[in-house]
């Protein structure tokens, strides 16, 4: 194998492939030479790195401010429904337990990149340590896997709740739903357990994530070593994502539009067919930004900097607005529940 030289944080060259322990200070204070799956190679681990994917875009304080009033907006409505959900026993069925999931998800996957975009924005602090970007980047892909998941879950219970009505309280049960929630979690948890692994184990000679957050793909790029062989992994997993998940949740509603289609009764088919438009605005808010970046990616355009960026904000902020907001507005019942809180304890006190 050809030997290919790399210029260290000090200017000298080293050969991929030589180690040499004095030029391999890691975070930990000790000097291991780390050993690749393709070559040998020594390198400075850093102790944090620097969020530079603003640094080229004026007014950081305006897009702050936006960023910043769009995770609280999500972080409020996501609250709610969870909170409405869990103190109200007669939404402890199928469909709101997944509601419920979908807005836990939707808090962390938010919060895995929101946060740091908006101390880098307003905060103006622009590092982040080593241990805190690699836990984000665990949080932040964590939280997209289980939303897909979520999604799939939410698509398999109209299906049934549609087709077969007079059996679903016998094929999903609350403990069935449940115990697919838990799977679902643990299925993202081993993914991302399997990521995070691969990213910590690589040396970091360069402090300086040039995107808007901590994600798998900017700190991979940060690394010393081609980063090449290790999208395998994260290539796999988003390949049963897209490839695997999408055609079953289309093929479910699709089901249902056909199900629909054949109701007697007029208005109980728009009823039903409104329902199925409002559950499938949030897979259509997940799927379009990385359904773009994959396809234009295949078509040979490369995104510059600023746009895959644009899309990160956007695939991250979007779902998590759209989510809460589509089942709270287009569910009666969580309505209900709303508005029944607010007659117990008005803001306004009354008059007299």
């Amino acid at each position: 194998m050809q030997q290919r030289a790399w210029k260290g944080p000090e200017g000298n060259k080293q050969q991929l492939g030589h180690c040499d322990p004095k030029s391999a200070l890691t975070r930990h204070g000790r000097f291991p030479c780390v050993r690749m799956s393709l070559v040998n190679f020594s390198g400075q681990n850093v102790a944090e790195f620097t969020i530079t994917g603003f640094d080229h875009l004026p007014y950081h304080k305006l897009m702050g401010t936006v960023i910043l009033l769009a995770y609280c907006l999500a972080l409020l409505c996501s609250t709610t429904n969870i909170c409405v959900i869990s103190t109200d026993r007669r939404l402890h069925r199928p469909m709101y337990l997944l509601i419920c999931n979908l807005a836990l998800v939707d808090i962390m996957f938010s919060t895995g990149a929101s946060t740091t975009m908006i101390s880098v924005l307003l905060a103006g602090d622009k590092t982040i340590s080593y241990n805190s970007c690699l836990s984000r980047v665990f949080i932040y892909h964590l939280g997209d896997i289980t939303q897909c998941l979520a999604l799939s879950l939410m698509a398999l219970d109209r299906t049934v709740a549609i087709s077969k009505p007079l059996r679903y309280a016998t094929i999903l049960t609350n403990q069935r739903v449940f115990l697919l929630i838990v799977v679902s979690w643990l299925l993202g948890i081993g993914c991302m357990g399997k990521v995070a692994y691969i990213a910590d184990k690589l040396p970091y000679c360069q402090p300086v994530i040039k995107y808007v957050f901590c994600d798998y793909a900017a700190i991979i790029r940060a690394a010393c070593v081609d980063p090449e062989p290790y999208w395998f992994v994260p290539s796999i997993i988003g390949l049963w994502l897209i490839a695997g998940q999408l055609p079953l949740i289309l093929l479910s509603y699709g089901k249902l539009v056909f199900t629909v289609l054949r109701l007697p009764s007029t208005e109980k088919g728009g009823r039903t067919f409104r329902t199925v438009i409002s559950h499938l605005i949030p897979v259509v808010c997940y799927y379009a930004p990385k359904l773009v970046s994959d396809l234009l990616t295949r078509v040979g355009v490369r995104l510059n900097l600023t746009e895959r960026n644009a899309l990160l904000i956007i695939s991250t902020l979007v779902p998590s607005l759209i989510n809460p907001s589509v089942y709270c507005l287009q569910n009666k019942e969580i309505r209900g529940a709303v508005l029944r809180i607010f007659r117990r304890n008005p803001v306004l006190p009354s008059k007299d």
